[in-house]
């Protein structure tokens, strides 16, 4: 007969007593709760209806101004008739009465009002637009819609957040871009007099998935040609690159040993290294970091194409990851005395030590000496002292340390989990190119505090 197992008399203290009943909800909701609704659902119409009669009194003082000139070629337009359209608002939907025209020579059709109040006809306009994408951007479009009725108490289809998305995406991506451009001409170099004594920049990529489509869903209302779909390198993936920028001044000690700091800037783009670099120098000058005398920290993986491009600053100090370089040692360490190796842990801890402390060269000198037991160790060996040779200039961590520019790269590693990772790679995701881009402009905006600008960008039309 098989026996109890029996357990000591202090556990028995801990064991929960059965469950006899069904938890139970509350039978009436909580009357602040309730209260709090009910006045929402009493003063939304009451809203709706204020904003309609501003729309109707800003209309007929609009209609005041006569016909407009032609956008395209200066001529006077014809009037073609009013016709009345609606648009989603915060508040609800509204409706307007406007007058199309009609240019003959360039038969462009307009409907001045309109454009005069930033909207378009059966679309999601104004600041719900701004709100909608600022849900769709933190969390997938299906759970977006669903909060925007919980939040804001309208329904919207998860493609009108995809929509509202790409659109205010598009109009930021440009807007970045253009900031680029602008930057990079020369005569707009302003350097800022009392710039800070060092900027620490880091740059680094991760993989994300990308979508291979041979043909568009539709084409553009004007029927003109669509450009050819961006070419998919091997696998599916594509690469984006995020650079973080940060004042060494303003890093603070949290807790022993550990630094945080008070305020970052980042930027992003998809696979294309050169950019991200122009986007960092466009930063810098909108921040005004960038002075005479500032001195730009970069820190890399080492990585030869953040290097080359670093040389575009000629005040610079070049730093190696300092976890990358132990990283690769600990590579040689697991193969030279095996995995969770007391030996291995004793092995690296010392070399460690002696990085932190600047001593590369005498870490050299001692790898050189060591004697393999296998061509696999002996190729990793040989890796590993090319791979701090050809760093050691950018491994003294001693000095990094002591003027307070710190030797890890760990502000970019944390941007990639908060640009990328945190909504672009969920499970089964794969991306177009232009709705990664669209996303990921909006995501740094809203990450450097900055989405309020959207307010001052239209909201541009996409083909999909």
């Amino acid at each position: 007969m098989a026996r109890r197992k029996r357990y000591p008399s202090s556990c028995k203290a801990h064991v929960a007593p059965p469950v006899t009943t069904r938890p139970a909800l509350f039978e009436e909701v909580p009357l602040l709760i309730r209260l709090e609704r009910e006045v929402e659902d009493e003063f939304r119409p009451q809203m709706c209806a204020r904003l309609q009669e501003r729309l109707n009194a800003e209309g007929a003082k609009f209609a005041a101004s006569g016909p407009p000139r032609c956008a395209r070629c200066g001529g006077s337009a014809e009037s073609r008739g009013k016709k009345r359209s609606s648009f989603i608002t915060r508040f609800g939907k509204v409706w307007v009465r406007t007058s199309a025209y009609l240019c003959k020579p360039c038969k462009w059709r307009q409907r001045p009002f309109l454009q005069h109040l930033g909207v378009e006809v059966g679309r999601i306009s104004g600041s719900l637009a701004r709100l909608v994408a600022l849900v769709g951007v933190v969390v997938p479009y299906p759970l977006a819609s669903h909060l925007v009725e919980l939040f804001f108490g309208v329904k919207v289809s998860p493609m009108s957040v995809w929509r509202c998305v790409q659109r205010l995406g598009e109009a930021c991506e440009q807007h970045t871009l253009a900031l680029a451009e602008f930057h990079k001409d020369p005569n707009h170099l302003v350097e800022a007099a009392d710039g800070p004594a060092a900027v620490v920049l880091g740059v680094d990529g991760c993989a994300l998935g990308m979508q291979v489509r041979k043909n568009r869903r539709r084409r553009p209302i004007d029927g003109k040609p669509l450009p050819a779909l961006p070419k998919v390198e091997e696998g599916h993936f594509r690469e984006v690159k995020t650079g973080a920028l940060l004042l060494p001044a303003e890093r603070v000690e949290t807790s022993p040993g550990r630094h945080s700091v008070v305020r970052r800037a980042l930027v992003t783009c998809l696979g294309n290294a050169d950019l991200v670099f122009d986007l960092l120098w466009s930063k810098l000058q909108e921040l005004k970091w960038l002075g005479s005398q500032t001195i730009v920290v970069i820190v890399g993986d080492g990585a030869e194409w953040i290097w080359k491009r670093a040389e575009m600053f000629v005040s610079r100090c070049e730093i190696l990851d300092f976890w990358h370089a132990v990283e690769k040692a600990w590579e040689l360490a697991r193969l030279r005395y095996g995995e969770e190796s007391k030996r291995a842990n004793t092995w690296m801890a010392r070399l460690a030590a002696d990085l932190r402390a600047g001593k590369v060269l005498a870490v050299i000198a001692r790898l050189q000496k060591l004697k393999t037991t296998s061509p696999e160790e002996q190729e990793k060996l040989e890796g590993l002292i090319r791979y701090y040779t050809d760093n050691a200039e950018r491994m003294r961590y001693d000095e990094y340390l002591r003027k307070g520019y710190g030797i890890g790269s760990g502000a970019v590693e944390s941007a990639h989990k908060q640009v990328v990772h945190a909504r672009l790679r969920q499970a089964g995701m794969r991306w177009s190119e232009a709705g990664a881009r669209r996303l990921l402009a909006l995501r740094v905006l809203l990450l450097n505090g900055q989405w309020g600008q959207l307010d001052h960008m239209a909201m541009k039309h996409i083909a999909a």
